[in-house]
């Protein structure tokens, strides 16, 4: 009869494991990070408003930035410094993002540039600098794609956050910080309990 309790807990510890071996990759998933959190992207209430959110914010390689955007109101395009500090799409950065909602996979570190190529948009100070540390803890799974075309089902749908009043970017703004990955920890977490309580 001891050896069968041993067992079963060996059998407990084993279905532990296997619940966190699941439950500790999604912990360290990459970050989607809502640009302008409740605002969004669009022509800023003051020239520190994207400067101000982006200083709030830590990006690592692997990250997304959802932009949240009417369809025709606003473009992004990612561009060098040089044509960001002269709202100019000169020498942008792969292709215009017209559709809105965007995603945008940051696949490098450094500084990143981002405007509005709409006619004096970007004059009025809708754009985006961001600092990029290295790579995240984990990698992802799926290749870097910026995909925002009608009817892509793939593209994923950025989730409004929490900002603090009109006009500030203050509040997470860092995106609704992983809410799949909450659903899939907790999915997880139950999964491990059910296995355990069955193997008990």
């Amino acid at each position: 009869m001891a050896g069968g309790g041993l067992g079963r807990w060996s059998a407990v510890a084993m279905a532990v494991v296997a619940s966190l071996a699941v439950v500790f990759p999604m912990i360290c998933a990459a970050t989607s990070h809502t640009v302008g959190g409740s605002i969004g992207w669009t022509i800023p209430p003051n020239s520190n408003f994207y400067p101000n959110w982006s200083a709030g914010q830590k990006f690592s390689v692997g990250d997304t930035l959802a932009f949240n955007f009417t369809t025709g109101a606003h473009t992004v395009v990612e561009v060098p410094k040089s044509s960001y500090d002269a709202c100019s799409t000169n020498n942008q950065v792969g292709p215009t993002q017209s559709t809105g909602p965007a995603t945008v996979t940051i696949t490098s570190a450094g500084t990143h540039y981002y405007i509005c190529s709409v006619t004096g948009h970007c004059d009025l100070n809708q754009k985006l600098s961001i600092t990029v540390s290295g790579s995240s803890q984990t990698t992802p799974s799926t290749p870097p794609v910026s995909s925002n075309s009608p009817g892509d089902a793939s593209s994923p749908t950025p989730l409004p956050t929490a900002g603090g009043p009109s006009g500030s970017p203050s509040g997470s703004g860092s995106s609704a910080a992983r809410p799949a990955s909450m659903v899939g920890i907790a999915a997880a977490a139950a999964a491990g309990l059910f296995l355990a309580v069955a193997l008990w």
